[in-house]
């Protein structure tokens, strides 16, 4: 890799910690290949309205990011706070252009098997960018084994305007449940 890219690491915070440590520990530390960002639990006052948090999202930890990786657990797909991050990444603004997008489908992720997955349990927002060719997604092993050349093609069609960003889903209002979303 020619320079370090700022990485944004997209994650439920309860049950995936431990995978975006061990990401961080090999592909930032021991490759120094990235500058990990990412929102920690306690960083953002709760009580502050969804458009401040967004905002603070979007200004503080998303800024200057080149590519964002979301790491899809079980309960990934539910989470307001990941839906908020995959929309600001891919927000092209005046000041914090759009970012490059990559989700990977972590060890916990239910019944995957040949890097398939079921579109109904990964974040929405997620799905919808795969779908209109922006975004791709990996499995864990196979993203550990080929992070640096994904990271470099999330990279590639940030800049490449002929990849477009659907940014058309409302974005959540409050967290989800159930075992699927609906398009």
């Amino acid at each position: 890799m020619s320079s370090k890219h700022k990485i944004f690491i997209s994650y439920h915070h309860a049950n995936d910690e431990a995978d975006k440590i061990e990401f961080e520990e090999l592909y930032c530390d021991v490759l120094d290949s990235c500058i990990s960002k990412s929102v920690k639990d306690g960083d953002i006052d709760d009580k502050l309205s969804h458009e401040e948090i967004r905002k603070s999202i979007r200004d503080n930890y998303l800024k200057k990011s080149t590519v964002t990786v979301v790491f899809i657990g079980k309960d990934t797909w539910k989470r307001k706070h990941v839906d908020w991050e995959i929309y600001s990444s891919l927000y092209d603004g005046s000041i914090n252009k759009r970012s490059g997008l990559i989700g990977v489908l972590l060890p916990s992720y239910p019944d995957l098997k040949d890097n398939e997955y079921y579109p109904y349990n990964i974040p929405p927002r997620l799905y919808d960018n795969i779908e209109s060719g922006f975004a791709e997604i990996y499995s864990w092993d196979d993203f550990v084994l080929n992070s640096e050349t994904y990271i470099n093609d999330a990279f590639d069609r940030k800049n490449d305007y002929k990849y477009k960003t659907d940014l058309s889903r409302e974005r959540f209002l409050k967290n989800r449940t159930g075992i699927r979303w609906y398009s």
